[in-house]
């Protein structure tokens, strides 16, 4: 993998594990040459994550709609900044970008991010590994409810079993390399579309 797209928090949470996280994951992507994608946020876990990799002699593009630019919180020191009109442009955006997702810390844009880019899986829009950093248990009530959904018939248990879990940014990053693409289309029906 060359390019990972990150959705994470524009704040950095109480907790400062997940400040940790990101400062971790950035010093990760430069360590492997591994260009990050992102929302092109200054502020938050974006924040401090594109720091870090750019601090660090890393690669980092930065994907932002207008409105965000005008209410000034892009970064203005990335090595690539791109301007979109959306919030769905920037995740098409990043999508094409990026060869997976890593998902750490975040609120409702995150989860927003989360569950397009995981649909557009299911979908097979495209077949790149989505991976939950699940670092303090963050994700745990999130992959509770997913459980809850498939109890109540909303989604196949394949849709949860497409997402790459791990409490570790190597035991993820080496989960996302061998990650094999399912095909979704073999148990999709068209009530679930």
């Amino acid at each position: 993998m060359k390019s990972i797209g990150v959705f994470c928090g524009s704040v950095v949470g109480k907790n400062p594990i997940y400040k940790q996280t990101a400062l971790e994951l950035g010093l990760f992507l430069v360590k492997k040459q591994i260009r990050l994608v992102y929302g092109g946020g200054k502020v938050g876990l974006m924040g401090v994550l594109a720091d870090t990799v750019m601090q660090n002699g890393g690669k980092v593009v930065g994907v932002i709609p207008q409105f965000l630019i005008e209410m000034e919180v892009a970064h203005n020191r990335l090595s690539e900044q791109i301007m979109v009109k959306t919030m769905h442009e920037r995740k098409k955006r990043m999508t094409d970008m990026a060869d997976g997702f890593i998902i750490i810390a975040g609120g409702i844009g995150t989860m927003d991010e989360f569950f397009e880019i995981l649909a557009w899986a299911q979908l097979g829009l495209h077949k790149k590994p989505v991976a939950l950093l699940n670092v303090n248990g963050f994700f745990d009530k999130l992959l509770d409810y997913m459980d809850f959904v498939i109890s109540e018939g909303f989604i196949k248990p394949q849709c949860k079993q497409m997402l790459i879990i791990d409490n570790t940014i190597e035991g993820l990053f080496e989960k996302m390399q061998n990650h094999q693409p399912s095909n979704m289309k073999q148990w999709l029906t068209k009530a679930q579309v």
